[in-house]
């Protein structure tokens, strides 16, 4: 066990992680030139386009260390957005130390503090690692600096390094086998292991990664899941390589699978506890939680007679997303679809993504939301994240939403433009201080149904891409909130509803008629767009109608002949908008979704 490191590498977005963990595989010589691709770990298209890591991936490194000495590195790689960071600390709890990654041209940053104290909470020895030092913009020193003085990190034992060229992987890897301890834990004591991942395998069900914390697991024994009671027969053992290598048993220190005939990763909890059914350890391991949804979104299929491949597809992630929660729901605008529950924007954005592209089923979302708690006159308390089950206004006691605590770190010259921003969205208790010269670290308590629309990307707009943001939901608060209807014609359109803030009504409502205004096509009668809060009208514009010349062919003549024609065509506009029906197209569901809220 002595010669067992389990360790993570930790970094805001974009700071070098995968590249990193490519050079390490490199360098161990666990994969041939020709086989090497890069981000090597990240296994979805998405992650390799966009540049992150979704779904975390673990691998076991052989090392011969300049000692003489053959270890075992066992690399937890983590996902590196704010969404999944419960998978984060889970992942960080089957560790004993941490590469603190660092990029040496944009420094400390929001996820980067938010990560290292994730790390701290969980007792694991940090190495602070400098990338990106091969940049032209690099200013290692600075940031090794920052290190000292924001992070209270020990600055001898930070290694520099290129994860591009691989300048300073050894060092890294040196590193890891001097500075962090060997795992503890009796291989003779009843079973106590760490589910911190699971993976969907369409011939072998479930693969279960997990840390052995006490005691040993074999092919043929039966386990049971502590905060589920759920027993399984063990089928196979092993540690992750780039593929599994099945092992004949896994003891305390050791970081890998166990295949158990699992139907589906909802079956398992990233957090939970497996020891063994006929002697159980006398108590699960701390800090188990449910994963919670905080973004809620119906998907609809464009077309009506994709909604069974819809219903195959989703079936299909949910085998693979243990966090994405579904329930069938209709809409009278777009027909049948489901109403999801999210981790975030991000998670949001990778399923619909995965739909499209793995399914080939082109969506509409409706406009995202969180949950609400409304307390009703008779003291019963409903939880509402849909529009469409909104209680009756006079049953309302009050109403509480969500907060966060967001924590964002900018160049000082952006200070007033971020403040107006989160002064905007009903940010309170603010308040900042200057880690270093020239920077600003902002925490602000904002609600959280003012963050999902859009707050991220205008804060990147105004901080010209320099502002990092990171946030952890704190609680639920009083607030006065209504609901939006948009009425188009006369008629209500309940795919476009949405709970809002009374301030921020009419804002909304008025974006919500411009856009429609501009998607909606023209028709022989006028069509009135308007923004209701119950019978109240907050918004409202006009799509004037087609106009057809009927006096063109009446030429001379008396006045009176025009103006019976004007009134007859008068007459027919009327009792065409009284039977008229406006189709709304696609496009305007979607206009409405993907537009600023200034």
């Amino acid at each position: 066990m002595k010669n067992i490191r389990n360790f993570s590498i930790i970094a805001h977005i974009d700071h070098g992680k995968s590249t990193l963990a490519d050079r390490m595989i490199q360098h161990c010589n666990m994969v041939s030139d020709r086989d090497f691709k890069n981000q090597l770990l990240d296994s979805m298209d998405i992650e390799r386009e966009r540049g992150i890591t979704i779904k975390s991936q673990t691998i076991c490194l052989p090392y011969k260390a300049k000692d003489g000495q053959d270890y075992i590195l066992n690399l937890v790689d983590t996902p590196g957005h704010v969404d999944f960071s419960y998978e984060v600390s889970r992942a960080l709890t089957s560790c004993e130390g941490a590469l603190l990654l660092i990029d040496a041209a944009q420094g400390v940053e929001a996820q980067t503090l938010a990560n290292l104290y994730l790390a701290m909470e969980n007792d694991l020895e940090i190495i602070p690692v400098i990338n990106k030092i091969d940049l032209p913009a690099a200013e290692p020193e600075a940031v090794a600096l920052q290190i000292e003085d924001d992070l209270g990190l020990d600055i001898d034992q930070t290694v520099m390094c290129s994860a591009k060229t691989g300048k300073g992987v050894d060092e890294i890897l040196e590193a890891i086998v001097k500075y962090l301890p060997p795992p503890e834990g009796d291989s003779t004591a009843p079973l106590q292991a760490l589910i911190f991942d699971a993976n969907y395998d369409a011939f072998r069900g479930t693969i279960i990664s997990c840390r052995i914390m006490q005691g040993e697991v074999r092919a043929g024994e039966v386990i049971t899941f502590m905060a589920t009671g759920a027993t399984y027969k063990v089928e196979e053992v092993g540690l992750f390589h780039l593929k599994r290598s099945p092992q004949k048993k896994l003891s305390a220190g050791q970081v890998g699978y166990i295949l158990a005939g699992v139907k589906t990763v909802n079956d398992t909890s990233p957090g939970d506890t497996i020891t063994h059914k006929d002697n159980p350890c006398s108590a699960p391991l701390p800090g188990f939680k449910e994963v919670q949804q905080v973004v809620f979104s119906s998907l609809y299929p464009i077309t009506t007679d994709e909604y069974e491949n819809l219903a195959t597809a989703m079936e299909k992630l949910k085998l693979n997303d243990a966090a994405l929660t579904f329930q069938k729901d209709s809409s009278s605008a777009l027909g049948f679809g489901f109403r999801c529950g999210f981790l975030g924007l991000l998670h949001l954005e990778v399923i619909q993504e995965r739909l499209e592209r793995e399914f080939n089923i082109p969506l509409i979302l409706t406009v995202p939301s969180v949950n609400f708690h409304f307390h009703l006159n008779d003291g019963t308390m409903v939880e509402v994240d849909n529009p469409a089950y909104f209680p009756d206004p006079g049953s309302i006691q009050r109403t509480e939403e969500p907060f966060i605590k967001a924590t964002i770190l900018i160049p000082e010259r952006y200070m007033g433009s971020v403040m107006t921003l989160c002064m905007e969205r009903r940010g309170e208790n603010t308040s900042y201080h200057y880690p270093t010269p020239g920077r600003i670290e902002f925490t602000c308590e904002l609600p959280l149904g003012e963050v999902i629309y859009d707050f991220y990307d205008k804060l990147k707009s105004i901080t010209q891409g320099y502002g990092s943001f990171d946030y952890s939901l704190l609680d639920y608060r009083p607030s006065d909130l209504v609901k939006l209807d948009i009425l188009v014609n006369g008629e209500g359109v309940d795919a476009l509803s949405q709970l809002t803030h009374r301030s921020k009504a009419r804002e909304r409502g008025l974006h919500a008629c411009d856009r429609l205004k501009e998607e909606i096509p023209r028709q022989m009668f006028k069509i009135a767009i308007q923004a209701a809060i119950g019978g109240n009208i907050v918004a409202r514009t006009n799509i004037s109608a087609l106009r057809k010349d009927v006096t063109a062919k009446c030429y001379g003549g008396d006045i009176s002949r025009k103006r019976k024609l004007l009134e007859k065509q008068k007459a027919g506009k009327k009792r065409m908008k009284t039977v008229g029906n406006v189709d709304i197209p696609q496009s305007a569901f979607l206009a409405v979704l993907k537009s600023d809220q200034n």
